[in-house]
């Protein structure tokens, strides 16, 4: 599933490609899982819509549009295999696109989902469920985790404590901050709290720098991949050789995701 740094790309990419363009129709595939709102509730709200700007509100997309001076948000989560790709219309239009936005350029805004896990709906006031990573402070991200006895994995992974952190990156995160993923979150000293609030940061940002990681399916506005798989020191290299110490990695489940950290690097 795509985390903050891959919505924040694509969401980046297609707001430099449409902000200011105008909705003229709306076209949906009638797949019930994709829609969270009324397919036509989506049309009526989209078509005629001006596009204000395209954001990442936790793992969503979120698309401000005004419409005879009434202001709506069309929320497009991406779920584990969703895309959303501004094409022109003559480009052959993928298997299982299930939302067609036509601008009046006519240029064309397409959501594409072959497994449907993806989610589009349309509201107002959207904020997301939990606190934004990149720009808590310290003292606020350590009070997230006060008194909490959650792993300190399964905690950064609780969308409602802090929303866009997914398993790579807090594998990433911890791995770098020195600190094993099972830790109850509440025990964390403050002195640890602060260095995985730098880590997680750092972390996010330098992923964003990169376009995110391409595990799987990911791709940007345009269909390129992202390159911070690259750089990563845990995620996805269970039984290796860590890279700072040599130590073999281990694998274990957190929270019911596959969590891989260094025994000797993460006390």
């Amino acid at each position: 599933m795509p985390e903050l740094p891959e919505v924040e790309t694509i969401a980046n990419g297609v707001n430099e490609r449409v902000r200011g363009a105008r909705i003229t129709r709306v076209w949906t595939s009638g797949k019930p899982q994709t829609f969270k709102s009324p397919e036509q509730e989506i049309a009526d709200t989209l078509t005629g819509a001006t596009i204000a700007a395209v954001r990442r509100v936790g793992k969503t997309v979120v698309m401000d549009v005004t419409r005879k001076k009434i202001a709506a948000q069309f929320l497009i989560h991406l779920g584990m295999t969703g895309r959303l790709l501004v094409s022109q219309p003559e480009v052959a239009l993928p298997a299982h696109t299930h939302a067609i936005l036509s601008l009046a350029d006519g240029r064309e805004i397409r959501f594409v989902d072959p497994r449907r896990f993806g989610r589009l709906s349309v509201t107002s006031g959207y904020t997301g469920p939990g606190a934004e990573p990149t720009t808590i402070s310290a003292e606020a991200f350590a009070q997230l985790f006060k008194g909490r006895k959650l792993a300190i994995k399964a905690a950064l992974l609780n969308q409602s404590i802090l929303h866009g952190v997914g398993n790579i990156y807090a594998d990433e995160s911890l791995f770098r901050a020195g600190i094993r993923p099972r830790r109850q979150a509440g025990r964390l000293t403050r002195a640890e709290l602060d260095r995985l609030h730098q880590a997680l940061q750092d972390v996010l940002a330098r992923a964003i720098h990169l376009g995110g990681s391409s595990v799987s399916d990911y791709v940007d506005a345009e269909g390129r991949r992202g390159y911070f798989q690259i750089e990563h020191k845990v995620y996805g290299h269970a039984g290796e050789d860590c890279s700072d110490c040599g130590t073999a990695l281990k694998k274990l489940v957190v929270g019911g995701r596959t969590t891989v950290y260094c025994p000797n690097c993460q006390k």
